[in-house]
């Protein structure tokens, strides 16, 4: 089978239609098809865009008409438990809408969703249930597919605790989106469902050293980095650090913890969102690709045609903006 990996949708159903025109797809029905490929879709379907219920139609119909595969996302797994009431009895939810500090935070960065749902009771609760059918990830006989981490394991400890499909249970919902609260263990690498689900979602985050921080695209201080999980020579924080060239330069020359230097990504090609990268779509390696590129904020919409090789190529991206 060959696919085409599809980057992160954010709500931007147009930018989709003209990808999946550009790929050769053509709308049957009521839903794309292609008539010897099948799309792959790497999660992050909702908020920030303009069109949130029509973007998660498109993928939906193609998903139930076996036109496309898709991997859950965590703004997918962020409106779970933003509708999912906390199993405490306080009235909040998994993802809180009251907390002091983070109520605010929580709907501002789900706004968009909310927007088109919120008043329309049966279909928020219909397409949280249809998020719930996602993966977490997708391991195909020519390629794995994640939305920001293969974490092999994370994924090996996790397993036994999903379906024989690789969802969520909603039994796991709790430990999967709330944080334990022994800091002890918070950077080590003993797993737990929450730092599971979190790598593979969000991506391995370490803490800075002291005294760094930077500002993310939010504003907001960050006193912890994501790493290039996928590049063996990233074992240093200037290596590893998910930053400008300016910030990496300041860091020191420390290793960065073990758990985060995962280096086997050779064999099976990897694909994955989450980044919001920008420019030229490029590889990351040869057996590695983002299909991010900031779609959801002004950027292109990125698919990788893959056709079996093992090495990947740049030339295989196709781009619309």
């Amino acid at each position: 089978m060959a696919y085409d990996i599809i980057g992160d949708l954010h709500g931007q159903a147009g930018k989709l239609e003209r990808l999946l025109r550009e790929l050769g797809y053509q709308l049957r029905s009521g839903s794309w098809s292609h008539p010897e490929r099948k799309a792959i879709f790497v999660g992050d379907f909702i908020d920030r865009g303009p069109e949130q219920l029509r973007t998660v139609g498109i993928v939906r119909q193609m998903v139930e008409k076996d036109a496309a595969l898709a991997v859950m996302g965590n703004h997918e797994l962020n409106a779970i438990a933003w509708h999912t009431p906390h199993p405490d009895g306080s009235g909040d939810y998994l993802r809180s809408h009251f907390h002091p500090r983070w109520g605010d935070k929580n709907r501002h960065q789900h706004q968009r969703f909310l927007e088109e749902v919120e008043h329309q009771p049966d279909v928020h609760r219909d397409l949280i249930d249809w998020f719930l059918t996602l993966p977490l990830w997708l391991d195909l006989p020519g390629i794995r597919v994640v939305h920001a981490c293969w974490h092999q394991p994370y994924m090996d400890w996790l397993s036994p605790l999903l379906t024989e499909n690789k969802q969520l249970p909603r039994a796991l919902l709790e430990a999967a989106t709330c944080e334990p609260d022994d800091p002890a263990t918070k950077d080590d690498a003993t797993p737990s469902v929450f730092k599971a689900v979190e790598a593979l979602l969000k991506g391995i985050e370490i803490p800075l050293p002291v005294p760094h921080s930077f500002t993310d695209k939010d504003g907001i201080v960050r006193k912890r980095v994501r790493v290039r999980w996928w590049d063996e020579s990233a074992q240093c924080y200037p290596q590893a650090a998910m930053l400008s060239p300016t910030l990496r330069e300041q860091l020191p020359e420390l290793p960065i913890p073990a758990h985060a230097r995962l280096t086997k990504v050779a064999g099976k090609p990897i694909f994955f969102g989450h980044y919001w990268l920008s420019g030229d779509p490029e590889v990351l390696g040869p057996h590695s690709a983002c299909v991010d590129y900031s779609a959801g904020k002004g950027g292109a919409l990125v698919a990788y045609r893959w056709s079996g090789e093992s090495v990947l190529t740049a030339a295989n991206f196709v781009a619309v903006s």
